[in-house]
């Protein structure tokens, strides 16, 4: 049976520089969710032609617009880049123009030039879910993620701040510390 191997992170993206290569629907749907998991980021978006739903997109946030065709050249200083124009070519060129500069790339629709994909995101205040389909299926995560909305309590945010409290204040090594951790939280996944 076929597996799913990526490996999922959590990136700081206040201390990232994302590039956007794209201005149309694509882009703007990849920048909005971009920016409601991580309003923090730091983003820069290039394309010949910006939409206006594009750029009422990335309205306050710190997000900077490029009218421009794409040039290799704006991946200077970029940690991470997402390909979204309806051009192949561009978009290819993109990603062989990250992979020699060892910048992070992901072409919109085409997993076999990403070397991440953008999967669904739940977010309850602390607590962040990250769901991946291995690229195979979008709507799945999509599905995935309104069920966990639907089922994680409001008030989540505020439980992992009171352990978090609780945790810093124990004393003992760490292997302590994380016995007294299990036990403290087994009763949140053990069934009545």
């Amino acid at each position: 049976m076929e597996r799913n191997n990526l490996y999922p992170i959590f990136l700081k993206t206040d201390q990232l520089r994302i590039l956007i290569v794209g201005g149309g629907f694509v882009a703007e749907e990849k920048l909005h969710f971009l920016l409601k998991s991580s309003p923090d980021a730091s983003v820069t978006l290039v394309a010949p032609i910006l939409r206006e739903g594009t750029l009422e997109a990335g309205a306050g946030f710190q997000t900077t617009f490029c009218q421009e065709p794409y040039h290799p050249d704006y991946l200077l200083g970029h940690h991470l880049v997402i390909a979204a124009t309806n051009d192949p070519d561009v978009n290819r060129q993109v990603f062989e123009d990250c992979r020699k500069r060892r910048i992070l790339v992901n072409v919109a629709d085409t997993p076999s030039l990403c070397d991440f994909y953008m999967g669904g995101i739940v977010t309850k205040g602390h607590v962040k879910i990250a769901i991946s389909t291995n690229g195979k299926s979008p709507t799945t995560a999509k599905r995935l993620r309104e069920f966990f909305e639907s089922i994680l309590p409001e008030d989540i945010s505020l439980l992992v701040q009171n352990l978090n409290t609780y945790r810093r204040k124990l004393k003992g090594s760490f292997e302590d510390k994380v016995s007294k951790m299990n036990d403290l939280t087994r009763p949140l996944v053990e069934e009545d």
